[in-house]
């Protein structure tokens, strides 16, 4: 096992996807989604939409690097010879072998085509196999039904629901769901199960 590093150049990728660390300028390679797909971060406590917006996301991910606490990826679709969308590690602890997995976007094109599992796959295979992780957790604005499913159908468990959990761009507070996987769901389903998915 090896320990994280928010130093380190973490890549993951397969036939299907590169996942490597985001940069300060990959905002020119995301600026599309930006200017003409703004409601891709319909359900996002932070927005992408508009240059300086997407500028601004990238500055604090990578900052939060920087603090140890979370680690981007951005999400190049091989098949489609493009840049998808992004990821993340976030919440990282590896005294308690946990993170969250999530801050997860993509484009509208990109959406529905097996390239998120293929995403979920490196990303779960990392965690619990390299960096030596018990748990993986996920949250989710409760009414972004499209996520919850997507989620459940890699394998995730629902936990429960955090009510009132954090403030909404557009005013008041939204719920969030809990899902996660475990290292021995890992190990026993969710690895053979995601990887059957895979096209």
């Amino acid at each position: 096992m090896m320990t994280f590093n928010p130093k380190s150049e973490y890549v993951l990728e397969d036939e299907r996807v590169l996942l490597r660390p985001l940069r300060l300028d990959d905002w020119k390679n995301l600026l599309p989604f930006s200017l003409n797909e703004p409601d891709t971060w319909t359900y996002s406590s932070v927005t992408g939409a508009g240059e300086e917006n997407m500028k601004a996301l990238i500055q604090q991910a990578l900052h939060w690097r920087e603090e140890g606490h979370h680690y981007p990826f951005i999400v190049f679709d091989k098949k489609a010879k493009a840049y998808a969308g992004i990821t993340r590690f976030y919440d990282i602890q590896p005294a308690n072998q946990m993170l969250q997995l999530g801050y997860t976007w993509y484009g509208k094109d990109f959406r529905g085509t097996g390239l998120n599992k293929h995403c979920k796959y490196l990303l779960l295979q990392f965690a619990f196999e390299q960096l030596g992780m018990e748990r993986v957790e996920f949250r989710a604005d409760a009414r972004n039904n499209r996520s919850i499913a997507a989620m459940k159908s890699i394998g995730c468990k629902p936990e429960g629901i955090i009510r009132s959990h954090a403030p909404l761009r557009e005013g008041g507070r939204r719920d969030s769901v809990i899902l996660s996987v475990l290292k021995p769901e890992w190990d026993a389903e969710v690895k053979a199960r995601l990887k059957s998915k895979l096209s």
